[in-house]
């Protein structure tokens, strides 16, 4: 985080945002706090809490993306959530704390495979001595005689120096042979070969329903967890290739070298000081005064949220979480609704406001060429798999934002998210023929696009339900 600067941060997310220079600027200075704060002293650290953010714009002008690619910049527990799923006690959905409970899940599975990552070679290790003695074990010692006339336990007869220096050889030429094996092992060879491995059968996840303080919710609850060394030591036998039990294995040995109290610990510090909670839809829970029907519910949505932003502590799985430095970036349309419309405690809590601009037809263009996931670069790579060389030109990108913009103008304003739908209107012909009907090099230009959408974008009905 050192090296992140907020300059920086938006050069990143420039990467992958069109757009947006003040959303993505709210953002790179509220992940970059989060480093200052580190660096205070301790009372003065604790005193410092996050400043939320909350978006306010249309849809598919990029809310999500940037709180995503942000989380992933930083390494950090990120959830996303709509605010709508949330119930007040008494309602049917989810209770506020599920969000939590989710991010700390998140947490924890990043952890884990971090932890996993530092003991793979020794795991790899393990497993290939395992795979090594299923194609072929070491002789075992031949089992010593008991005397039936010396009681129950017995009298074993000792071995002589002749089957000593017999049972020598065999492990000798064993070893030889695993040595060649251990080889072929290493380099592949042996990876489509099929072996019977026993692994651990792990209990499946249960769902089931229960009623917490918050309310009733589908709470995912793992009989394994529950029922402790119950579930542990249970074993089934799969028919799988080399490769498989490799992995198979693999990860077994490192579920062994990996201590779970620790991975619980560090994910609950990294939810608390690191994690990321995106709330969308906040405009959907917004009312005003005296709101009757849903509005209550809405309005109770917002009190059960407040405590969670204030800063408050929640329960789970692996251990009492406080969300006092969390980040929270909540996000909504407001069209109908305003910021104003949530409870005054509420908007206190989310001090930071940022409107996202809609997207012009420069914006979609832009989007269709230059990010690094740009749309064109994602078919061109998908198609080129099945032999069809696309070649998007400018004329041909330019078209394709122009009828975006227009589409978006005379319908609903569904932003960046137009352009999925008229790429795949553009190229359903070439992904359905490929790789029979269509291959070789196809050049999308403007003469092009007009012929696939120029029909559907100038009937106004017919765009609305197709594009």
């Amino acid at each position: 985080m050192q090296d992140l600067t907020p300059r920086q941060i938006v050069v990143e997310l420039d990467k992958f945002i069109v757009g947006q220079a003040k959303a993505k600027r709210a953002v790179a200075i509220a992940l970059r706090n989060r480093y200052r704060r580190r660096l205070l002293p301790s009372p003065m650290r604790e005193e410092v809490i996050p400043k939320n953010i909350l978006m306010i714009g249309p849809t598919g002008v990029g809310k999500t993306e940037i709180a995503r690619r942000l989380a992933r910049l930083a390494n950090a527990p990120f959830v996303k959530v709509e605010a709508t799923k949330f119930t007040e006690v008494g309602y049917v959905g989810r209770d506020v704390d599920s969000m939590i409970r989710d991010l700390v899940h998140t947490a924890f599975q990043m952890v884990e495979a971090e932890m996993t990552q530092q003991v793979r070679p020794r795991a790899e290790e393990a497993a290939n001595e395992r795979i090594l003695d299923l194609l072929h074990p070491l002789p075992s010692r031949d089992t010593p005689l008991q005397n039936p006339f010396l009681g129950f336990a017995g009298e074993q007869r000792s071995t002589t120096p002749e089957e000593e220096e017999r049972q020598k050889k065999r492990t000798e030429q064993a070893e030889r042979i695993r040595g060649r094996l251990r080889e072929q092992l290493a380099s592949g060879v042996l990876d489509d070969r099929k072996v019977e491995v026993e692994v651990e059968d792990g209990a499946p996840m249960a769902f089931t329903p229960v009623f917490s303080n918050q309310g009733m919710e589908e709470f995912g609850m793992n009989l394994q967890d529950m029922l402790g060394n119950l579930a542990q030591g249970r074993k089934r036998r799969r028919a799988v290739t080399v490769a498989e039990a490799r992995e198979l294995l693999t990860q077994e040995e490192a579920r062994k070298l990996i201590d779970q109290d620790a991975v619980k610990r560090d994910a609950v510090e990294r939810a608390q000081q690191d994690g990321i909670v995106f709330i969308d839809e906040m405009d959907k829970i917004a009312a005003k005064d005296g709101g009757m029907g849903p509005d209550v519910s809405r309005g109770g949505v917002q009190r059960d949220i407040l405590p969670i932003i204030e800063g408050s502590t929640v329960q789970t799985k692996y251990g009492s979480v406080r969300t006092d430095h969390i980040l929270f970036i909540a996000a909504g349309a407001f069209h109908v609704s305003k910021p104003s419309d949530l409870i005054p405690e509420l908007q206190g809590r989310l001090p930071i406001r940022v409107e996202l601009d809609n997207l012009t037809e420069a914006d979609f263009r832009c989007i269709l060429a230059e990010p690094e996931n740009a749309l064109t670069k994602q078919y061109t790579a998908l198609l080129g798999t099945e032999g069809v060389h696309l070649v998007f030109t400018d004329e041909g990108v330019g078209e394709l934002a122009k009828i975006a913009a227009e589409v978006n103008q005379r319908t609903e304003n569904i932003g960046a998210r137009r352009l999925h739908t008229i790429m795949e209107k553009l190229l359903e012909d070439l992904s359905f023929g490929a790789p029979e009907d269509a291959s070789g090099l196809v050049n999308v230009d403007a003469a092009y696009v007009r012929s696939k959408l120029e029909v559907i974008a100038a009937d106004q009905d017919l765009a609305r339900y197709i594009l």
